[in-house]
């Protein structure tokens, strides 16, 4: 299983992410520090991807 990388950079990749899955608020996307698991669960339900999938395309930003 893929692991997140997320760094002092997410505000930066939020738009990316919201360009990429327009459905997606600020609210949804909205990150704190050990809290990958309840972030990665939200873009799951909006968008319908697997985990996999998701942490696939963050880590490539």
């Amino acid at each position: 299983m893929s692991n997140l990388k997320l760094r002092g950079s997410w505000n930066e990749l939020k738009g990316k992410v919201k360009q990429k899955w327009g459905e997606l608020t600020d609210d949804d996307l909205t990150y704190a520090d050990g809290k990958e698991e309840e972030l990665l669960g939200k873009l799951q339900q909006k968008t319908g991807k697997t985990r996999d999938e998701i942490v696939d395309y963050l880590n490539s930003l």
